[in-house]
């Protein structure tokens, strides 16, 4: 079993001027990378493991070894987030989502501009490095959660729908400690098509 880096759906230069290509190559080739070699080197004496998914093994980390639940949830989680990550942003982002997602979401927060606005408050909560997502509950609801470092959602059966990364790694280069213009950026290059298929 060897997970892979994924490529990007995209140029380097494509998310720009709100992600910049010196920190897509940083974040993608370097960050992500050392993600995924990580994870496969902790499995490297485990062939009992071979065939699993990175979502199985998220999903039964407490059934997984001692010496591997660690680096299964750093490395293995900070696969799957990255990997989710890359596929929900494009060049050509709608301004907000429509159809079922839209509904699903003025349904639960009232108003997309509320959930705009929660979301956010979500990501500048975190301290330190995590995730804020959106995700599909195990009541079926649609939630706000946030994950320390690279904490999946799926650990807790969560399936998310919108996660967006702010360790200091995803923006600094280009916004320095302004976490909050990262995140108002964040909002115009989300490919809600995508995440309209995963709901």
């Amino acid at each position: 079993m060897t997970f892979k880096l994924p490529v990007l759906p995209y140029d380097y230069v494509a998310l720009e001027p709100y992600i910049d290509s010196e920190t897509l190559h940083l974040h993608h080739d370097k960050h992500h990378k050392a993600y995924v070699t990580k994870l496969n080197a902790a499995l490297t004496d485990h062939p009992d493991l071979a065939g699993k998914s990175l979502h199985d093994l998220l999903i039964h980390l407490d059934d997984l070894p001692e010496n591997l639940q660690t680096p299964i949830r750093n490395n293995g989680g900070g696969h799957a987030n990255h990997s989710f990550f890359w596929r929900i942003l494009t060049s050509k982002a709608p301004e907000a989502p429509t159809g079922e997602l839209l509904a699903r979401i003025e349904l639960r927060f009232g108003q997309f501009n509320t959930f705009q606005t929660e979301f956010t408050e979500a990501a500048l909560s975190i301290f330190g490095s995590g995730w804020a997502w959106l995700v599909i509950n195990q009541n079926d609801e649609l939630q706000i959660m946030t994950t320390s470092n690279q904490d999946s959602p799926l650990m807790s059966r969560n399936r998310p729908l919108i996660g967006l990364d702010v360790w200091e790694h995803a923006y600094y280069l280009k916004y320095q400690n302004n976490r909050i213009d990262y995140i108002e950026n964040f909002w115009k290059i989300i490919n809600w098509p995508v995440v309209a298929e995963l709901l």
